[in-house]
């Protein structure tokens, strides 16, 4: 008995000296990580792996845009107050990476008033790397998911109801700019509306939700994602219904169809007026000559 409580008066000593408590204190962190690590090596490697994308983005954004941008994506600046070679990207987030890049628009070959869609120079890794860095700037719109901007999983009825909605959207909201049928338009100093026909969904709710160029910013605030998806539900079924009024004149509306009718109609009313008179005239000679 007296053994046993020599040896529990020294373990009672040892826990009370001052390497006991650091002791203690790795031992718990190398159980606590064994098991983090045990339990959660799928998380582990998605950091990592996100980690690594990041790099690689960074590497190809110090190559192909910070010229523009600024190494940190900050934007470069003018001489002229309130202009930039290239607006800074911290807060734009991956939406708008993917859009921009995604479509060819950049990197564009000098700064202008518009970037035109071309070919696209990097491949999807490219994007996605290019995204990844651009987000870790700043909290910002993400890529969105194809069930965001997709009606395949809604049934028959649903899918009518989403067109119209989307419909009576896109007449409020986007007509002035893109016309009636999506066709685009022209728009003051130097920019113009593009045309939406054959544009993938993704393009569109990323444009809707990031604001590129020229166009308003219509966040999840303004229209809701389900408002979104139906905008392009209602664009795409334009492109599968058929023309029934003849010549469309591209689209344009009123402009292109005011030019047909003064060149064409009433220009041919003048040619068939000046026509009718010629022949009135030599008519009436020839009455006279006999």
């Amino acid at each position: 008995m007296r053994v046993l409580n020599r040896t529990a008066g020294r373990l009672s000593r040892h826990r009370r000296g001052p390497l006991a408590g650091l002791a203690v204190l790795l031992l718990g962190l190398l159980v606590s990580g064994s098991l983090y690590t045990a339990f959660s090596p799928a998380q582990a490697d998605s950091q990592a792996s996100q980690t690594d994308e990041v790099a690689k983005g960074k590497e190809l954004f110090l190559v192909s845009c910070a010229t523009c941008h600024g190494k940190n994506g900050e934007g470069i600046p003018t001489v002229r107050d309130g202009y930039q070679i290239g607006p800074s990207l911290v807060g734009t987030g991956a939406a708008a990476v993917d859009f921009q890049v995604g479509t060819g628009r950049m990197p564009m070959a000098s700064p202008g008033a518009q970037a035109p869609r071309k070919k696209v120079v990097f491949n999807d890794e490219e994007i996605a790397a290019l995204a990844a860095y651009v987000a870790s700037l700043g909290p910002g719109p993400a890529v969105p998911d194809e069930s965001d901007y997709s009606i395949d999983g809604l049934s028959e009825a649903e899918r009518e109801e989403a067109i119209s909605r989307g419909g009576q959207i896109f007449l409020t909201n986007c007509t002035a700019c893109h016309n009636f049928n999506g066709s685009g338009g022209a728009m003051p100093r130097g920019g113009y509306a593009p045309a939406l026909r054959g544009v993938e969904g993704k393009y569109i709710y990323e444009a809707l939700l990031t604001g590129p160029q020229n166009m308003p910013n219509f966040s999840n605030g303004n229209l809701s994602p389900e408002e979104k998806r139906d905008v392009i539900a209602y664009l795409g079924s334009l492109e599968d219904t058929p023309e029934y009024a003849g010549f469309t004149l591209g689209g344009l509306g009123p402009v292109s169809e005011g030019l047909f009718a003064w060149l064409v109609g009433i220009g041919g009313l003048v040619g068939a007026a000046v026509w009718i008179a010629s022949h009135t005239t030599r008519t009436k000679k020839d009455k006279v000559n006999a």
